[in-house]
């Protein structure tokens, strides 16, 4: 009878499994831990930035008030904050009773304007209205309403 094998004399199935089938001691798990951490790096990298860009937009936009002057036109005022001098452009919208659009203007904020402003629009209606509502303003860069 032959000698087995010297692993299996110290009780090493292991050892003789990868002696049988050739396998390395190299594992691959280190690699897949590294590929897996630049991943979450990277990705937590892109949260943070579109965080910040949606946390500090270019121009913010809110309602004041609004008041339906008569049956064909309505007056509006918004507050325009920038974060720079920027054209923005502010988009308003008179609803009448059954939320239909009746008038929709689009008001234009000069660069050389102040950064924090108060602007009044009047919008011509189609027909009688009982709201406005500020769409939100947008810049060249930043074409998403505020």
């Amino acid at each position: 009878m032959t000698d087995p094998h010297p692993a299996v004399r110290t009780g090493d199935s292991s050892a003789v499994l990868d002696a049988r089938y050739g396998r390395t001691g190299r594992s691959r798990k280190p690699l897949l831990i590294g590929v897996i951490g630049v991943l979450a790096v990277g990705a937590l990298v892109w949260l943070l930035w579109v965080a910040n860009l949606s946390a500090n937009p270019p121009v913010a936009s809110r309602l004041i008030g609004f008041q339906i002057t008569s049956p064909t036109s309505a007056t509006a005022t918004i507050q325009v904050d920038r974060s720079k001098s920027v054209e923005a452009q502010c988009r308003l919208q008179a609803k009448a009773a059954d939320f239909s659009i009746v008038g929709e203007i689009t008001v234009t904020v000069t660069p050389d304007s102040p950064r924090q402003q108060s602007v009044e629009a009047t919008l011509t209606t189609q027909r009688a209205a009982t709201a406005v509502v500020l769409v939100g303003c947008t810049t060249a860069d930043a074409r998403r309403p505020n």
